[in-house]
């Protein structure tokens, strides 16, 4: 009973350290969804050069997408003539720097880390998307006959096939924010919760502590076991202050946050299927590459800084911070329980039909 009521009280303290900024993020994400227009990214990517590569990563930061959502986008993207780096750099830049992700790392690391979170993620996403088209070069006739076809057809004409333009609504922004991308996360935000506060509660620190002594053999652990996990970057993050907590080093949690929601077995699946083999190698050695030095570079510039921005031993919190946690544990409450009650429901439905 003892230990429960500890898991039950670490997990409440993980949660009011992120609740408030990621209903903020979603809020801002389901507003950014109203004012970016859904054909926007596609007209902005294509070719192979470097100036689209960087445009294609600044684009991603502020589209409300997460590491679930952006794969049959970045998929959408490829079969509309987008380059294959392009794509690459879209599918690091977007789950990792979306609003939600940002807004919730500063809840749990600071400023400084979520800055060189920031930073660096933006320039793994370009340097990747650099790589893949210098080493594998592609013509343009895909593009080029998207875009003949749709200055010889209705597109010039003005006819049927022209979106209209939408206007705001507000109750959309609320509708994409709390539905459609929360609905997104909450699988892996709660398996996150409950990883990251039975890890800080049952993991005896002797132990952590001795595997997380050698530092660059962390970054190696981190790396291998991040990688094939299919997870969120806010869901990531809870796990990721609770290694910190236990001993781990900022540098090997940076690694995590990185290479977890940018890698998995999905993604790795279809950047293959999308892009094909050397695209996989391309992708996947340089976010791993990458990862380790800026994960190293991190411990060594700020080695002296405590960057976790809250106490597990704390009793209090602000009422705001609880009652955004109030709000955030009824909506993980309600969607994760719906599927099972809609199921009953047609299990029972079908029995007595039959």
């Amino acid at each position: 009973m003892e230990y429960m009521t500890a898991i039950a009280n670490n997990l409440l303290v993980l949660l009011d350290a992120m609740a408030i900024y990621i209903l903020i993020g979603l809020l801002i994400a389901g507003i950014l969804k109203q004012l970016i227009p859904d054909d926007f990214i596609i007209k902005h990517l294509g070719k192979g050069s470097i100036s689209l590569v960087i445009k294609s990563t600044i684009l991603g930061i502020p589209l409300p997408v997460c590491s679930c959502s952006v794969i049959p986008l970045a998929q959408g993207l490829r079969k509309e003539g987008a380059s294959k780096g392009s794509v690459q750099s879209f599918l690091i830049s977007s789950p990792i720097t979306g609003v939600d992700s940002i807004l919730a790392t500063f809840s749990f690391f600071g400023l400084v880390f979520t800055l060189f979170r920031l930073i660096s993620s933006i320039i793994i996403a370009i340097l990747v998307g650099v790589i893949q088209n210098f080493i594998e070069k592609e013509d343009n006739t895909k593009l080029k006959n998207i875009e003949s076809s749709c200055s010889t057809g209705c597109c010039s004409s003005g006819c049927s096939n022209e979106k209209p333009k939408k206007s705001f609504s507000i109750k959309s922004a609320f509708s994409y924010a709390y539905v459609t991308l929360f609905k997104d996360m909450v699988k892996p935000l709660f398996i996150g919760l409950i990883f990251g506060a039975l890890f800080t509660t049952l993991a005896p620190k002797e132990y952590t502590s001795l595997l997380f002594e050698n530092q660059i053999l962390t970054y190696f652990v981190i790396i291998l076991f991040a990688m094939p996990l299919y997870i969120c970057a806010t869901a990531s993050l809870p796990i990721a202050a609770a290694l910190i907590i236990e001993g781990m080093s900022p540098g090997a949690a940076f690694i995590f946050l990185t290479a977890g929601p940018a890698t998995s077995m999905i993604t790795m699946s279809v950047v293959y299927k999308t892009l094909g083999k050397t695209s996989l190698v391309i992708y996947l050695s340089t976010i791993l590459f990458l990862s380790l030095v800026f994960g190293y570079l991190f411990d060594t510039m700020f080695s002296e800084i405590n960057i976790i921005n809250f106490d597990l031993e704390s009793e209090h919190s602000s009422i705001i911070s609880q009652i955004a946690s109030l709000i955030m544990l009824l909506m993980l409450a309600y969607y994760l329980i719906k599927p099972w009650l809609t199921r009953k429901s047609k299990a029972k439905d079908s029995c007595s039909s039959s």
